[in-house]
């Protein structure tokens, strides 16, 4: 007897082209739960953790700017952390201080301490063509620099238009099949982060916009290219990034089939522990227990880096090695409407979750209000 079975329903697509966790109305619940919705992941915890104590300015709370953003719908936690000190918390009532979030691209800022550490090593040349590294890789990215890989400043066939993710021909919409983050069509085998990378394509990968051109594919080519010339596997690098950040939980990191790690946009944990491993920068690479992460150097040049500007209404930033920058932050936003913020002249880190109920989970407006908020906050 042949038992019959039916399609995972938080993983197959339902309606608009989006899978149940992706659902408006499903959403606060796929993002407050991602860790344990998508088909493949891993956990990885630190075995010493930087304590933080709480010394509460609430005059910060006060601030009708703070206060607008922690009334939203949409809102779940929100930390303001100087050194070892939390100056501020809040959280939604259906969230709390031990519970993971979904992060989303905020992920790819472990790419700039991966790919100082390999650039000050000597691994990796920024100057140096994508194909020296991967003679696999396709037409898309082959002739294009890593230097422009970390700027976003390669032009190629995949789009990251959350405009067109209704689309079910999107290419993010093909690449979410190939890491566990939906099901594929009836039919049609699922891939891995590697091959789909690898049939990307491109007539001319030199940017004209005059801009950065946002593709998360940039940073999994990135980590690819960082694991080969280091001859280290992600999961690796990982393990010692969480280890110098203390996180109190677990870092929680999606994967392909094959158990490469989603860097471009994996990640889950908690608000505290996004602080934890925010001070990171803020610390220009210093971790716990003497350990150092990234490299100095390669950290304090990033917001004088010379990325590609961002388009209105968030042309005042600019894309650098894998974070968004002003000249004097740097920062990551996640997909979803969350926040990471990290001011090393200060030495603050303001983080920001919170989950947007649109039809993209994506608003450009609130994302700008939002930063310049957080940076408010850090630069004092």
């Amino acid at each position: 007897m042949t038992l019959s079975s039916i399609a995972n329903p938080d993983l197959v697509t339902v309606f608009d082209h989006k899978p149940r966790w992706n659902q408006p109305d499903h959403r606060r619940h796929g993002w407050h739960n991602f860790h344990t919705t998508a088909r493949y992941a891993m956990s990885l915890r630190a075995p010493r953790l930087l304590p933080l104590r709480k010394e509460v300015d609430w005059t910060i709370g006060e601030r009708p700017e703070v206060a607008r953003f922690l009334a939203m719908p949409h809102f779940s936690a929100f930390v303001v952390v100087r050194g070892k000190r939390v100056l501020y918390e809040a959280y939604a009532p259906d969230f709390g201080p031990e519970r993971s979030h979904a992060i989303m691209s905020i992920t790819k800022t472990t790419l700039n301490l991966m790919l100082g550490r390999a650039v000050a090593d000597g691994l990796v040349n920024l100057d140096e063509r994508v194909c020296t590294y991967l003679p696999e890789i396709g037409t898309g990215y082959a002739e294009a620099t890593v230097r422009d890989l970390a700027d976003m400043n390669v032009a190629n066939d995949y789009c990251e238009d959350l405009e067109g993710l209704s689309d079910s021909y999107a290419t993010w919409v093909v690449m979410e099949r190939h890491i566990g983050w939906r099901l594929p069509p009836e039919g049609e085998k699922e891939g891995t982060i590697r091959s789909f990378l690898c049939e990307i394509t491109s007539e001319d990968v030199v940017n004209r916009t005059g801009h950065a051109l946002y593709k998360s594919t940039n940073s999994d080519v990135l980590g690819w290219i960082i694991e080969r010339a280091s001859g280290r596997a992600l999961r690796d690098w990982l393990i010692e990034i969480v280890e110098a950040a203390g996180i109190e939980g677990c870092f929680h990191i999606t994967c392909d089939r094959e158990g490469v790690p989603l860097v471009d946009g994996g990640a889950c944990l908690s608000a505290r522990d996004l602080a934890r491993y925010g001070l990171l920068f803020a610390r220009k690479g210093e971790g716990v227990d003497g350990c150092r992460v990234g490299d100095p150097a390669f950290i304090e040049e990033t917001p004088r880096n010379p990325g590609p500007s961002l388009e209105k209404p968030r042309e005042f930033m600019r894309y650098s090695r894998q974070t968004y920058t002003d000249g004097t932050f740097v920062s990551h936003g996640g997909w979803g409407g969350s926040y990471m913020l990290a001011n090393p002249d200060t030495g603050t880190v303001v983080v920001y979750f919170g989950v947007l109920e649109n039809n993209i989970a994506w608003d450009a407006d609130f994302q700008c209000q939002l930063v310049q908020m957080m940076a408010r906050l850090a630069a004092e």
